[in-house]
């Protein structure tokens, strides 16, 4: 049922970027009928929905084989792209050891294993007595014998030789003598849970089927809660088990009914507090259960207010509240914990509009904030000082004074700058990682009595790599309406800038998740070849506040793509680049982003590459029986119910909007057959119709059989994933001549 025809070929045909005289698949074709509000779409791919249709698999290999048959062609443009990135990172190496509970914990590579290991040894004590915190001289030591460390998990003993592996969530328990985990071997995301006892190096229980992210112990570690999905892969319950216990008897702790609502599951860094947390795209509530009384039911603590969201921290006799309430780009409050009634709300830290608030961490005597705004982002020292009137006691009437609040200082501002893991509550330094387009990621240790930071590591980058080498800045586009949009870029300081360059646009723009500047090695393979590298900062991202998540969103989505199309126009009118040389990337979400500027603007790249592509997005939303589909409306709109939101996305639906006879730029799809969250047949649709109505497009499918939504698992697998990705962009946009590196 697989039909084969020879396209009509164009000057990007597949034999002008490195072809093969291999025929394209061609997918047979049923017409579907898809009538919402009066409208009727005729669907002829619908079919490649029904993964039991021998055909489905069928079509997906042979559109695997003819992207070999053409990647077969330049294998050594592939090969040497995936050398280099192998030659760069340091493939046995050491995590910076965390001091948690009287342990060194730390995570291993070894050269030539897909996946790390993870480890402990016992603290030392310094001259006082007490835990010796974690310094060069202990990383050295532990550097120089790592094996010398108890393993506690070691992932490629867990993954053996399977095709895919994941491991989902791992959390000791307060003794730190249980560890939970849990795996997955398909891509799915559901997990089978497992209860480690350290002591013995024993299973002790599991496995626990279908369970999803977030774990949290009880101060006693006699139980375990953990979440499950519905059939639609929502999270929407959280169980207790007893360990040792027959998980038929696991008790129902929390169950959420609204379809639109998520939960998650942790506790609070105190570890005083088993936290729940239901949230939907845009409103948020939050339970809880102290962790010495796991049997009692949860607590409400504000109950949900339709576009309210907050999130809670605990310390000694008070929570802190992050929250949307009374300012759009967040601000913090904090409570008692014995009453926690929103009317006794204390403003710690007021609402700055255009500052967007994303995070805090508890220390006994200050917290830190993350906090992003004009695209930076910044990591800020709130220090807190008690108050010396004897009636006033306990947390609640300690004074946070903001008039002495900082920031920790950054080398650029054209950066990323985050809070690492810092266990302990009882110390005065944080440990934070700091990164851009030029410098690797980092990790230093801030001591807030001297104000210094003191570096701990920095990745290696093998080779001749100097930062030096790099220049990285800001730039801002003109969008449609007058919007100012950042886009942030990086080449070698050896470019010639009188002279137009090949360049890769990367945008994303949804769900509030900002695209920051941050170090890639693959990436260098692309800016050693005289490559510019840009990330388009476009709507319905985080990166400039709340109000820019809105503007790109629901009926504005459509700022997203003329955003993103603004970028690219700007950088040729820059000079940076051409649109012959232009290449664009999106991933997901991004993935549509991609689909829509396809069909928007399909003149203006010489190449696209769509990962894991949201493209078929109105036939999904759509469709409330598929993972996740119903806590999206809120991002995107219901079209189920409302036709106005129909009609607009039906407008800029990448496959609805594919056009015939109309030439795109060649493009690269990937897709993986278990992802839950972008479904395979998505991407497998939108390439079929190309192919049927632009036969003059060079388009490539490659399908992950055997993984989901994040492509290959094991490290050398995700390495060669992306050789192959750079090595499509790099041959279809010319640039593959034997001479191309900029650098020797």
């Amino acid at each position: 049922m697989i039909e084969t025809s020879r396209p009509v070929q164009s000057s990007k045909s597949p034999e002008k970027i490195g072809g093969s005289d291999a025929s394209p698949p061609v997918a047979k074709r049923i017409l579907t009928e898809l009538t919402t509000h009066g409208d009727t779409r005729v669907d002829p791919y619908f079919w490649l929905r029904n993964r039991d249709d021998c055909d489905v698999e069928s079509y997906l290999m042979a559109e695997n084989e003819y992207l070999e048959s053409w990647a077969q062609n330049h294998h050594d443009l592939e090969e040497k792209i995936y050398e280099e990135i192998k030659s760069r990172v340091q493939e046995t190496d050491l995590s910076f050891p965390v001091l948690d509970s009287g342990y060194y914990y730390y995570s291993c590579t070894k050269e030539g294993l897909q996946y790390p290991i993870h480890c402990r040894l016992p603290a030392r004590l310094d001259h006082t007595g007490s835990f010796l915190r974690p310094n060069q001289q202990v990383n050295s030591e532990i550097q120089d014998n790592p094996e010398s460390g108890e393993v506690l998990l070691d992932e490629n003993d867990l993954a053996q030789n399977s095709e895919y592996f994941s491991l989902g969530v791992s959390e000791l328990d307060f003794s730190h003598r249980f560890l939970a985990y849990s795996t997955d071997f398909t891509g799915d995301e559901l997990y089978s849970l497992y209860i480690k006892d350290l002591s013995t190096q024993s299973i002790v229980d599991g496995p626990i089927d279908n369970t999803y992210y977030g774990l949290a112990w009880s101060r006693r570690s006699d139980y375990l809660f953990y979440v499950r999905t519905d059939d639609s892969m929502r999270p929407f319950q959280v169980w207790r088990h007893a360990l040792g216990q027959d998980t038929k008897n696991d008790f129902l702790v929390f169950e959420e009914n609204d379809i639109e609502f998520s939960v998650g599951l942790g506790t609070t860094k105190d570890d005083r507090f088993i936290v729940i947390e239901t949230d939907s795209k845009t409103t948020s509530e939050t339970w809880f259960i102290p962790t010495d009384h796991p049997l009692d039911s949860p607590n409400l603590f504000w109950e949900r207010s339709k576009d309210v969201e907050y999130s809670i921290e605990h310390l000694s006799d008070v929570f802190l509240v992050l929250t949307n309430w009374g300012g759009q780009d967040f601000r913090v409050v904090c409570v008692s914990d014995s009453n926690w009634d929103k009317s006794q709300a204390r403003e710690i830290i007021p609402h700055t509009p255009g500052k967007r608030l994303e995070g805090i961490e508890i220390f006994s005597n200050f917290f830190t904030l993350e906090s992003r705004r004009q695209a930076s982002t910044a990591v800020e020292i709130i220090p807190k000082t008690i108050s010396n009137n004897p009636s006033h006691t306990g947390e609640l009437n300690a004074s946070w004074n903001l008039s002495e609040a900082y920031e920790i200082p950054c080398k650029s501002d054209v950066s990323c700058v985050w809070v690492s893991d810092n266990p302990e509550v009882d110390t005065q330094v944080v440990r934070y990682g700091y990164t851009s387009m030029t410098s690797p990621s980092s990790l230093y240790e801030f001591d807030t009595a001297s104000r210094q930071s003191i570096l701990l590591k920095s990745q290696p980058v093998l080779g001749d790599f100097n930062e030096e080498d790099y220049e990285t800045s800001r730039i801002w586009a003109k969008a449609n309406d007058g919007t100012s949009i950042p886009i942030s870029l990086v080449y070698s300081i050896h470019l010639d800038r009188t002279e137009l360059n090949p360049c890769l646009l990367y945008g994303y723009g949804s769900y509030e998740i900002s695209i920051d500047p941050t170090f890639s090695i693959s990436r260098l393979s692309l800016l050693d070849r005289g490559f510019v590298f840009a990330i388009a900062h476009v709507r319905g991202g985080g990166e400039m506040g709340r109000t820019w998540y809105m503007d790109g969103k629901l009926n504005h989505k459509t700022n997203t793509f003329t955003d993103f199309i603004a970028c690219a126009r700007y950088l040729i009118d820059q000079k940076f680049t051409s649109k012959d040389l232009l290449a664009a990337r999106g991933g997901s979400a991004g993935g549509l982003l991609i689909g829509a500027i396809a069909n928007m603007a399909p003149d203006l790249f010489g190449a696209l590459v769509a990962e894991v592509p949201f493209v078929d997005c109105l036939t999904t939303i759509l469709d409330e029986t598929l993972p996740l589909t119903s806590s999206e409306w809120e991002e995107w709109g219901n079209p189920i119910v409302d036709s106005d939101v129909y009609m607009y996305m039906k407008s800029y639906c990448p496959y609805d909007n594919v056009v015939a006879g109309r030439i795109l730029p060649p493009i690269l799809a990937t897709a993986g057959l278990n992802d839950p969250r972008v479904s395979y047949w998505e991407p497998a649709k939108w390439v079929a119709k190309i192919r049927y109505l632009s036969p003059e497009t060079t388009v490539f499918l490659k399908t992950e059989m055997g993984a989901g939504h994040g492509g290959p698992s094991g490290r050398y697998d995700a390495w060669r994933d992306e050789a192959r990705v750079l090595a499509f962009i790099i041959r279809t946009l010319g640039q593959d001549s034997p001479d191309g590196q900029l650098k020797a």
